[in-house]
């Protein structure tokens, strides 16, 4: 199962990223909150953690707005 951390995601923007998270609470925040869901789908993937499809749907829903938010933080 390949890893979807913010790292991997935006290599490019590896310095940046660091930048923000010492810098900016409402982007460490997100980036917490983004690990955090990344984790958890992770996990459900693995079958580590049960979880019905609607439930899923939904956490990969939020991730991918929350991954939208990131990088419009990333292109100012």
């Amino acid at each position: 199962m390949e890893k979807h951390d913010l790292l991997h995601e935006f290599p490019e923007h590896k310095d940046k990223i660091h930048e923000l998270k010492i810098s900016n609470e409402h982007f460490r925040k997100l980036f917490d909150d983004y690990h955090e869901i990344e984790h958890q789908i992770h996990r459900i993937n693995m079958g580590s953690e049960l979880a019905n499809d609607t439930f899923v749907h939904e956490l990969k829903a939020k991730l991918l707005f929350m991954k939208d938010e990131i990088y419009s933080y990333l292109n100012k």
